[in-house]
């Protein structure tokens, strides 16, 4: 065999020509190999896929591979991917029901196809109408909205609007969505929406009072599509209907639907159905959606759905849309510089951030931090940049507990939450970020048994540490602030020395949840909390109860025990 290696060699040593053509043969046939296997196969093209003129696909046909296209033997443009994407949208669900997302095809797809389309469907997307004047106090858009001053992009905006069934989408100040059915505002130069976007290079974001408004040719119009409709309650008809709910449309055929859309429309936050009458406005003094009757006093059938009650001419079944009050948007910071510094302290997971969103709406005033979050600023919380002791913030977060932390501060609002859901709001902040969840493995691994140990004392001493060394503390349980609103931080509000309508409390109530609070705790499949646990944080709670009580103050409620 040996013998034969070398005579081999030494053939092709004497002709090297022989060598290189042998060479050239074999990567042609290798070559003429692979082309064959490309079209070996390969699924026949139908004649309507052929034939654009003879239809495309049937409806909820499956897109086609790259097989099925022949791109690159004689293809030609049918038009039918843009078919697909006009069929789809941006918006359009995969077979696992999840909304995918636009340029999703399957890997099969080539890069450049995959280019094309979603050109074609970001035209058809949206369509830019132009710049507009934007104004704090009466916004142009009048809708949801968000901030993201680190990854704001125009998609971005686009789809969250959109998905709310919204009609406009508008950026502002490079960082700032705005949503609205119509625009209130006038039309500026294009010069004067200037600020390219956080998150998108090369793209505009409106300017400053200006902004980038596009129409959305997507959207969903129906109410029921994007859920806007959340039921408030019965309530007693207000004694000057016209002032209190200044919208009013006759609706022989009425529905919850078609109330709720009508008031979206209008860019009211309530919709009141009285049998055969929609009424539309905002919760105001006149009509502050604070006694609820009995649901049976507005128990009468709608006469377009049987299984919906649409009030009667004298109580109203009250909806609130997903339009957005913004009688109580606007925030700055303190014109001068606060003499006093206020703290907003608790525990991790107590809802301080969820706290702060309200004093901001409630004041108009932005909160600060004895921290900086870069996540909570992108999202807009504007005094996170500040020093704490800067004055120019209402009132500071803060999570210390030691004494010379304390007594760094004037006066205190302390806010306390039941320990066992702030230790697992804590949790899952830690493991999952502001408004994510922990996932199920932290759950049952080490990391949670430890960080009961390390932090359920903790709980216990924060709150004792504040009664002790605390100036001037206000006790806010949490639970109180979830249940009576309006009541709890009209408390905070006076501690903060600022006056506040009562219409901006209404219009706070109205848009309590804001974007940093938790949709609930995810429920588990078992409870994270062994009998030793349970055991040790009862003791907390009675000691923290009793250190309550020791001040002539209310105690702890009674969900907090036994476990």
């Amino acid at each position: 065999m040996a013998k034969l290696w070398f005579k081999f060699q030494r053939y092709f040593r004497r002709k090297p020509v022989r060598f290189f053509t042998f060479l050239a043969l074999y990567l042609t046939a290798g070559s003429l190999v692979f082309l064959h296997s490309g079209f070996v196969g390969q699924p026949a093209v139908s004649q309507n896929q052929a034939n654009p003129a003879a239809g495309g696909p049937a409806e909820g046909a499956e897109l086609p591979f790259l097989g099925d296209l022949h791109l690159g033997r004689g293809f030609r443009d049918t038009g039918e991917a843009s078919s697909i994407a006009r069929r789809y949208g941006p918006w359009f669900k995969g077979k696992d029901g999840e909304r995918a997302k636009p340029g999703d095809y399957g890997g099969a797809w080539s890069r450049a196809l995959k280019g094309r389309v979603v050109r074609e469907k970001e035209e058809e997307r949206a369509k830019y109408i132009g710049c507009y004047l934007d104004d704090t106090q009466s916004r142009a858009l009048r809708g949801v909205s968000f901030f993201d001053y680190k990854k704001m992009t125009v998609f971005r905006c686009q789809d969250n609007c959109a998905e709310r069934g919204y009609l406009y989408a508008g950026l502002e100040f490079g960082a700032e969505c705005y949503c609205g059915h119509k625009i209130q505002a006038a039309n500026v130069s294009e010069a004067e929406c200037d600020m390219e976007c956080k998150g998108e290079r090369g793209s505009v974001c409106g300017g400053a009072n200006r902004l980038s408004v596009y129409r959305l040719q997507l959207a969903r119009r129906q109410a029921s599509d994007y859920g806007s409709a959340v039921f408030r309650g019965c309530f007693h008809r207000p004694d000057n209907l016209s002032l209190a709910l200044p919208v009013t449309a006759a609706m022989p055929n009425m529905s919850v639907d078609k109330c709720v859309d009508l008031c979206t429309e209008k860019e009211y936050p309530l919709a009141a159905l009285a049998g055969t009458a929609c009424h539309c406005g905002f919760p105001t003094t006149r009509f502050p959606l604070h006694e609820r009757e009995d649901e049976q006093l507005c128990a009468q059938k709608c006469s377009a759905e049987e299984f919906e009650s649409c009030g009667t001419p004298s109580y109203f079944i009250v909806y609130q849309t997903q339009v957005q009050d913004n009688r109580c948007m606007d925030r700055r910071f303190l014109p001068a510089k606060s003499k006093q510094l206020i703290a907003l302290a608790s525990f991790p997971g107590a809802g301080n951030t969820w706290a702060r969103h309200l004093i901001e709406l409630a004041t108009g005033f932005y909160t600060g931090s004895y921290y900086f979050d870069g996540s909570l600023y992108n999202k807009g919380f504007k005094g996170e940049r500040d020093h704490w002791r800067s004055g120019r913030t209402i009132c500071i977060k803060t999570h210390e507990s030691g004494q010379k932390e304390i007594e760094a501060f004037d006066a205190a609002i302390l806010l306390i939450r039941n320990p066992y859901k702030a230790l697992m709001a804590e949790f899952n902040r830690k493991y999952g970020g502001h408004i994510g969840f922990a996932a199920h493995a932290h759950w049952k691994g080490k990391e949670w048994p430890e960080f009961v140990r390390n932090y359920a004392p903790w709980w216990a001493t924060h709150t004792l540490d504040w009664l002790k060394f605390g100036r001037k503390v206000l006790v806010v349980h949490f639970e109180d602030l979830k249940q009576d609103l309006f009541v709890q931080l009209g408390r905070m509000v006076s501690l903060l020395g600022v006056a506040v309508r009562e219409d901006r409390l209404l219009c706070v109530e109205s848009q309590k949840d804001g974007n940093f609070k938790r949709s609930g705790l995810r429920k588990l499949e078992y409870d994270p909390y062994t009998a030793d646990m349970q055991k040790t944080i009862s003791a907390y709670i009675k000691m923290v109860d009793a250190a309550l009580r020791g001040r002539n103050l209310t105690g702890v409620p009674d969900d907090y025990y036994p476990r």
